[in-house]
């Protein structure tokens, strides 16, 4: 009898674990760690932050995104929150995005601290004027959006139930794009945040042999912008430049690593999600295309592009000090669709 009871003592508590262990895991995905930070994060508002903050889902608004110096966002701006409140809005940025795309979002937001001690004059530049703004209600099982957005920065989700269905229009810019010189504390000579963004760029470009070049390079003269800025669809124009396949073995190494260094700014899981569609799409069906030069100093532009996701990188103005071609502005969108819409 007692070895019965200690029998089915052990089975409960190994269903119990099993369990909680499952539980755990679905906790750890991002769709719901996001529903969690965001919820805490609506629950904190006053009435005033409330209706400054949320919008419904089907809002207007919520196709609305830009990286210019504005005036006036969608919103409530960092700067009319409490110390709590930025602490959570933080929390949720974490939960949004890897380790690595909080440390580019974080480092594109000291950048202006350097431009306002730069500059003479312009826009207002002030590491407090980010908005954040929810669409619909966090809450399980429910569908709800989120943008975080300011100068340089503009970062669009929405959460479906436990998952992250879209992480587009994912847009990150610098200016400087590298420091030429430290002029202010915390901000070294050479500090790059987009770094790799760039030099992976540059690596696969300079890598293409003359007949490469014939069908990557679209244009000797650099954009001065990516294609449809600020537009609720991305350009759903045919690829253009040089399939993967015909690049080399290492060129092709070099072209998935500047695709990862994108991804990589999602979670796990979200980041697992574009790669498997990425793949089930077909490497061969991504393109990579050059404009510009081929070094530092010299406007330069890349795009690849696939079925499932573009990304376009654009370094044609100068930094706030001056320095030519040293300002990048680079985005990640769903040719499916951004925002979880249908492309047109």
């Amino acid at each position: 009898m007692r070895k019965s009871l200690l029998a089915a003592c052990s089975l409960m508590l190994a269903l119990v674990t099993v369990t909680s262990a499952y539980t755990y895991f679905r906790l750890a995905s991002s769709g719901e760690k996001m529903t969690a930070s965001a919820g805490a994060l609506v629950e904190s508002l006053d009435a005033v932050q409330r209706k400054t903050m949320l919008y419904p889902y089907q809002a207007e608004q919520r196709l609305g995104w830009h990286f210019i110096p504005k005036d006036e966002r969608k919103g409530l701006q960092m700067k009319f929150m409490t110390s709590q409140q930025r602490e959570m809005t933080h929390a949720l940025l974490k939960s949004a995005l890897s380790q690595v795309g909080y440390d580019k979002t974080t480092g594109i937001i000291s950048l202006e601290a350097l431009l306002k001690h730069v500059q003479k004059s312009g826009p207002i530049r002030d590491t407090e004027r980010y908005y954040v703004t929810i669409f619909g209600e966090p809450k399980e099982g429910s569908r709800w959006g989120l943008s975080f957005e300011g100068h340089h920065l503009s970062l669009n989700f929405v959460v479906e139930g436990d998952q992250v269905v879209s992480s587009t229009p994912q847009f990150f810019a610098t200016n400087p794009a590298v420091v030429k010189q430290s002029v202010l504390e915390g901000y070294p000579k050479g500090m790059a945040v987009l770094r790799d963004e760039e030099a992976l760029g540059f690596e696969l470009a300079n890598s293409l042999s003359a007949e490469q070049k014939e069908v990557a390079v679209i244009a000797d003269k650099c954009p001065s912008e990516i294609r449809n800025a600020g537009e609720p669809h991305p350009p759903q124009t045919a690829p253009e430049g040089i399939a993967f396949e015909k690049l080399t073995a290492d060129q092709q190494a070099t072209l998935k690593k500047l695709i990862d260094v994108y991804v990589s700014a999602m979670p796990a899981d979200v980041a697992a999600k574009r790669y498997a569609d990425l793949e089930a799409a077909g490497w061969n069906n991504i393109h990579f295309a050059w404009a510009g030069g081929y070094k530092d100093g010299i406007p330069h532009y890349y795009r690849v592009q696939g079925k499932t996701f573009l990304i376009e990188f654009v370094n044609a103005q100068p930094d706030v000090s001056g320095n030519p071609a040293n300002h990048i502005h680079c985005v990640w969108r769903d040719m499916r669709g951004d925002f979880a819409l249908e492309a047109k």
